[in-house]
C-alpha cells in the first residue's frame, strides 16, 4: 500500500463525526502542525469534517498569538467535543468551551495518557485514584468544564475497599501523530522530536480500533536505511506518511530545532541567564531552599520553572534530577515556549509511562504554581472566570508526591514591588486576590492531602503558609512587610497564624547567592 502521500491528501481521510487523538505538548512539541492546518483549511473551504471528537494529553497551541495547534479546529461546526489534559494555550479553542459552544471534559493528563494506553489494549477504561475529591470527581464536576457537556465519562466505583475513580475508554478512528524520519513502509523515528509524549500509545489506541494513523515527518528515507533501535513506531502501526514543509516542523512554535532538548549536544550551563532580581526570584530562592540532595523533583509551569535557574545559580543543580511530564529526565526545564523539554536532556521516556512513575509516588518534591487557594488549603489552576485552562499534569502530581510546594506571586494584576536595602517593598499590589474564601475549581483538594498525610507548602513573595489540620497557616512573613496591612488585609479567609511566626531569610532579598551549597 503507498503509504508516502501529501499532506492535502491526509486530511481527506478524516470523516465527519470521526474521534480524532492528537499528540503533542504545550507549545507545539510532537504536534503535527502541518496535517493539523490542512484539515483546518480543509473545513474552510468544504465544511468538511464537522462534528469531530478531539482526544488529547496535552492540547498545543502558542498562547493566541496565530492559529496554531489545536487552533485550527477552532471553528464553527467542526468540533462538537473535546476530552483534553490541557487546552489553555489554544485560546479559541478553549474560548469556544467558555462560550458554550462545544462540550469538553478536563481530566488530569496522566489518565488521558493512561487512557490511550487502556484504548489500545481494548479495556474499559482507567482506573485510578488520580482526580478524587478534585473536579474530575464526579461528586464536583465529573470533569465537565460547561453547561453544554452532559455526558458522564467517569464514575466512583470500589476496589479493594477503597474509593477510585474510573474513567471510561473513548474509541478513536484517527491518530495525528509525529516522528522525525520515516520510512516507505512507515517505519518512525523521534530523535529530533524533543520528547517522545504518547506517540506509540496513539497510534495502537487507533489501529485496535479499527481506525487509522497519519503520521507527519520532518524527512522521508528508503525502507531498510533506518537503524532498527531508532524506530519507535514501527511500520505496521502507521497508515500514511507526510512529510510536512520545514515550518510545520519545528521542535516547538519558538524554535526551529535546538539539539541540547534532544540529547544531540550539551551546552555550558554558563550561557543559561541568571535570573534578574524580582518578586518572581525571591519566591523561587525561598523555594530552591526547600531543596534536597539526592531527591527527584519535577517543575511546573510559571514561577515553578526559577527553581532551576537558582539552583544553578547555587551550584546545587546536581543535588536533584529534575523531571518533566512530557518525558524530560535530567538538564535543565526549559520555559516559554520550551515548556516540556530540558537543556542537556540525560534521557527522555513516554509521557504514559513518566505519570507510571509519579502516579506510583516517585516524586519527592514537586513545585507548583499557586493560581488561586483557599482556606481549605485547596488550589485552583484550572479554570478562571469561567474560562477553562485545563489542570495539565497538576492532579497526577500533587496527588502522588511526598512534597508539594505550591509557589507564585501573593496577588495577581498589575503590581509593583521592589526590594530595597534587602526588604519588600509594596508600592502597589495587584488587582486581584488570589487566597479567597472558596476557590472557582478544585484543583488540588486539602482535604485529601490531609487524608494521605502530604507535606504542603505555599510560597510566596511575602508570606509563607503550610497546610495543617485546622488548614492554612501562616509560617513565614517577609521583612519589610506588615503583617495586617499587606498580608490579612488582602486574604478572604484569616488563616491560622503560627505561634512561631518567623521573618523569611534574609538572604533571600539579597542579589548575592544564598549559599546553599555550604
Amino acid at each position: 500500500m503507498k503509504k508516502v502521500i501529501g499532506v492535502q491528501e491526509a486530511s481527506q481521510f478524516i470523516k465527519n463525526g470521526d474521534t480524532v487523538a492528537l499528540n503533542g505538548f504545550a507549545y507545539g512539541f510532537g504536534f503535527p502542525e502541518g496535517i493539523a492546518k490542512a484539515i483546518g483549511e480543509r473545513y474552510k473551504k468544504e465544511k468538511e469534517p464537522n462534528n469531530l471528537t478531539l482526544v488529547f494529553g496535552s492540547g498545543c497551541g502558542d498562547n493566541g498569538k496565530s492559529d496554531f495547534g489545536l487552533d485550527h479546529f477552532a471553528q464553527e461546526g467542526m468540533v462538537k467535543r473535546i476530552v483534553g489534559g490541557h487546552m489553555g494555550l489554544a485560546k479559541q479553542l478553549s474560548g469556544m468551551v467558555n462560550q458554550n459552544k462545544i462540550e469538553a471534559y478536563n481530566f488530569p493528563q496522566g489518565v488521558v495518557t493512561h487512557l490511550f494506553r487502556e484504548i489500545a489494549g481494548k479495556k474499559p477504561g482507567v482506573v485510578t485514584h488520580v482526580g478524587l475529591k478534585t473536579f474530575a470527581d464526579p461528586r464536583v464536576e465529573g470533569g465537565k468544564m460547561n453547561s453544554k457537556t452532559i455526558e458522564d465519562l467517569v464514575e466512583v466505583i470500589e476496589l479493594g475497599k477503597k474509593e477510585q475513580l474510573f474513567y471510561h475508554s473513548i474509541p478513536i478512528q484517527v491518530a495525528l501523530i509525529r516522528g522525525t524520519r520515516g520510512d516507505e513502509f512507515g517505519n518512525l523515528t523521534l530523535e529530533k522530536e524533543g520528547v517522545y509524549l504518547e506517540t506509540l500509545h496513539i497510534a495502537q489506541a487507533a489501529k485496535n480500533c479499527g481506525g487509522i494513523v497519519i503520521a507527519q515527518v520532518e524527512e522521508v528515507v528508503q525502507h531498510g536505511s533506518l537503524n532498527v533501535r531508532e524506530i519507535e513506531i514501527p511500520g505496521m502501526l502507521v497508515d500514511y506518511v507526510v512529510k510536512a514543509k520545514p515550518n510545520d516542523h519545528k521542535l516547538n512554535s519558538g524554535n526551529f530545532y535546538d539539539p541540547s532538548y534532544t540529547g544531540e549536544a550539551v551546552i555550558p550551563v554558563e550561557q543559561i541567564r541568571p535570573m534578574e532580581m524580582s518578586p518572581r526570584k525571591i519566591i523561587s530562592k525561598r523555594c530552591a531552599m526547600e531543596l534536597e540532595k539526592n531527591t527527584i523533583i519535577n517543575l511546573g509551569i510559571g514561577i515553578p520553572e526559577g527553581v532551576a535557574a537558582i539552583a544553578l545559580e547555587e551550584g546545587i543543580n546536581d543535588w536533584t534530577t529534575m523531571t518533566i511530564e512530557a518525558g524530560s529526565i535530567g538538564g535543565v526545564p526549559g520555559s516559554g515556549t520550551n515548556l516540556g523539554g530540558a537543556t542537556n536532556v540525560e534521557s527522555i521516556i513516554g509521557q504514559p509511562n513518566m505519570f507510571d512513575f509519579y502516579d506510583g509516588g516517585g516524586l519527592d518534591i514537586a513545585f507548583l504554581g499557586l493560581a488561586q487557594a483557599d482556606k481549605a488549603g485547596n488550589i485552583n489552576v484550572s479554570k478562571f472566570n469561567g474560562r477553562m485552562m485545563g489542570c495539565g499534569g497538576f492532579v497526577n502530581i500533587t496527588q502522588n508526591t511526598k512534597k508539594v510546594i505550591f509557589c507564585g506571586t501573593f496577588t495577581a494584576g498589575n503590581s509593583d514591588i521592589d526590594i530595597v536595602d534587602g526588604k519588600l517593598q509594596i508600592r502597589r499590589d495587584g488587582q486581584y486576590q488570589k487566597f479567597v474564601k472558596q476557590v472557582e475549581q478544585i484543583t488540588f483538594s486539602g482535604e485529601y492531602a490531609k487524608e494521605v498525610g502530604q507535606e504542603v507548602l505555599y510560597i510566596t513573595e511575602r508570606a509563607v503558609f503550610q497546610l495543617t489540620d485546622n488548614g492554612m497557616e501562616l509560617i513565614e512573613i517577609a521583612p519589610g512587610v506588615d503583617l495586617q496591612k499587606d498580608i490579612l488585609d488582602k486574604m478572604e479567609f484569616e488563616p491560622v497564624i503560627s505561634k512561631q511566626l518567623k521573618e523569611m531569610n534574609a538572604n533571600i532579598f539579597r542579589e548575592e547567592i544564598m549559599g546553599l551549597k555550604g
